[in-house]
């Protein structure tokens, strides 16, 4: 069977995104996707975990757990209803679930995504492959990026040197130089400080197109700042999210200067361009840009990396044939695949892992 579902919330929250996608056909076709917006509700109690991570209760992280689950399997049931797919149509979900927690830096490193695929294959109906990261933290890996092995199979030329640049909440590039084993990190910021302040100060959940960040005017100090940070220093491999890029961090930076709302954001905006061009002038000279995730819709910040990164190209991953928007979804279907066919999906060159590991357990509905 060649059909399989891949699943995933990312840092953002923006939704769950889900596709349907046949890998009967070389390199694969989507059949069909779906992003499922979040019960505002549930979405508020997952941030609030996230960002308050001391207080919460066991009992909190349990439920969470079993109504992600939920939301999860009713997202796909709509999408395969939608499309008249039966679950036996479908050989599995990939699920990477809602990462709560990404602490591959202390002594005991883990990677925790939440949303229980029990409930999931019991609500559906159709074996579940999730928690994929883990694995790979126990071999010594930082769990994450783990979309540059899958940006190999599909993106890889033998005509230019490409960048993948995942732009969600967290970004991160995969470099596809020709002639070299793939290789990708997370570089810092992409969506999340955008939106957490447009949030705080607009009531947005994000800036469209960096509307607002467009009446706002770089502020160089600030600049200066954020780029002083020391995780951007680091060499890979590396990973980060949420746990570091959040309010509390961006709070430390501005200090106590009064500065205008629409300034912080336009230097945000520049913020995440800068992060990301740096990393690919110095470990992709030259390479064409290629973006996916929520960030390839924010023309702002396009036209930010676009000039920071000239004469290189930025353009989307759908001129290479597939959507921005799903390619995380569809990654996490191939991984399902490649785990059900007893094959590795990770590497331990993009990780830091001793080497590469067959990723995810497996829920069979049985």
């Amino acid at each position: 069977m060649a059909r399989y579902v891949g699943m995933i919330s990312g840092t953002s929250m923006d939704a769950i995104d889900a596709a349907v996608v046949d890998f009967g056909v070389k390199p694969l076709r989507v059949i069909a996707a779906s992003a499922t917006p979040w019960d505002p509700k549930l979405k508020a109690r997952v941030a609030a975990a996230i960002d308050r991570a001391a207080g919460v209760a066991l009992d909190e992280i349990g439920e969470l757990d079993v109504e992600i689950g939920r939301a999860f399997a009713r997202a796909a049931l709509r999408l395969l209803e939608r499309e008249r797919i039966g679950a036996a149509q479908v050989a599995a979900i990939g699920s990477h679930g809602q990462t709560l927690r990404h602490r591959p830096d202390l002594s005991a490193p883990f990677s925790w995504q939440i949303g229980d695929p029990n409930v999931l294959t019991e609500m559906t109906g159709i074996n579940v492959v999730a928690d994929f990261r883990r694995r790979d933290v126990a071999a010594g890996g930082q769990g994450a990026p783990l979309l540059p092995v899958f940006h190999d199979q599909v993106f890889r030329s033998d005509d230019e040197d490409r960048v993948i640049a995942n732009l969600g909440g967290i970004a991160n590039i995969t470099i596809l130089s020709r002639g070299t084993t793939v290789t990708g990190f997370d570089t810092g910021p992409a969506n999340r400080l955008l939106d957490a302040w447009i949030g705080a100060h607009q009531g947005q959940d994000f800036d469209a197109d960096g509307r607002w960040a467009a009446t706002g005017t770089v502020d160089e100090t600030l600049l200066a700042a954020l780029l002083d940070e020391p995780y951007l220093r680091q060499a890979p491999p590396k990973s980060t999210g949420r746990e570091l890029f959040n309010m509390n961090w961006l709070e430390g930076k501005l200090g106590l200067s009064e500065r205008r709302p629409n300034d912080v954001q336009a230097t945000l905006q520049q913020y995440t361009a800068a992060t990301i061009a740096d990393a690919v002038r110095r470990y992709a000279p030259g390479a064409a840009i290629y973006v996916c995730g929520g960030g390839a819709h924010n023309a702002g910040l396009l036209a930010s990396l676009a000039g920071l990164i000239a004469p290189s190209r930025v353009a989307s991953t759908a001129e290479l044939g597939i959507d921005p928007d799903f390619v995380e979804a569809i990654a996490f279907a191939w991984f399902a695949k490649r785990t059900l066919e007893g094959l590795t999906s990770s590497a331990g060159c993009v990780t830091g892992a001793r080497g590469a590991r067959i990723l995810g357990g497996v829920y069979r509905n049985a």
